[in-house]
């Protein structure tokens, strides 16, 4: 084993620690014939997503138990004992391209299901974001934001902070939900120049990783 995969591996570990809960995207109780890991194969094996840092992973389940898609378990290695349907979370890497076709498809609906429970952190989103250069704003990342919705954000914010997902809505008459999961899902599947919300494995080498998610739990004690 190479020492960058090591690294690699390193790297992957210390996100997967920072994660306590998963949404389950899929789960091949017989194992996955097709996964490049010859002891995922036979035996019973989950895909998942984090619901903090939207970390992808796999892990074993507790024998004996049932697993549904978009079930939400809990993982965390602080406390172990805690859990009732992980028995084991691999510490391979996982990125878009280990998913299975089912889990793909899911995934919209899993990064729907993460933003939708946790309104308050995505609405600071867009009360927080800052421009990334005197040509581009980070708000401009997300899917269909121009520069008139652009500015139809900032006038709306300057005025007063934005409260739920339902005021940014009525204010500014975007989709906030609709654009934070196609952002978000286009960040997992990898490439982007920018990283608002991952942070990813193995980025470009031109990527800039602007971690908004750590700042947003900073100012909200979370």
């Amino acid at each position: 084993m190479s020492a960058s995969y090591d690294d690699l591996r390193r790297r992957y570990f210390r996100l997967l620690r920072r994660e306590d809960y998963a949404i389950v995207l899929d789960y091949k109780p017989q194992g996955n014939p097709f996964d490049r890991h010859r002891r995922h194969r036979n035996r019973p094996i989950a895909q998942a997503i984090g619901t903090r840092y939207f970390t992808l992973m796999e892990f074993y389940p507790v024998p004996g138990v049932d697993l549904r898609p978009l079930e939400k378990v809990y993982m965390g290695f602080r406390l172990k004992e805690l859990r009732d349907k992980v028995e084991y979370v691999c510490d391979d890497p996982v990125t878009y391209k280990d998913l299975t076709d089912y889990a793909k498809g899911i995934l919209p609906e899993a990064v729907k299901k993460i933003v939708t429970e946790n309104e308050r952190v995505f609405v600071e989103f867009f009360n927080i974001a800052q421009p990334i250069s005197v040509r581009l704003h980070t708000l401009e990342l997300l899917p269909g934001i121009g520069k008139k919705k652009l500015w139809k954000i900032l006038e709306e914010r300057e005025k007063e902070p934005f409260k739920s997902f339902e005021d940014i809505k009525n204010r500014t008459h975007i989709d906030p939900v609709k654009l934070l999961v196609e952002r978000i899902v286009k960040e997992i599947e990898g490439e982007e120049r920018y990283y608002l919300f991952i942070i990813p494995l193995t980025p470009p080498l031109s990527a800039r990783i602007l971690n908004y998610l750590d700042i947003i739990y900073k100012r909200l004690g979370y």
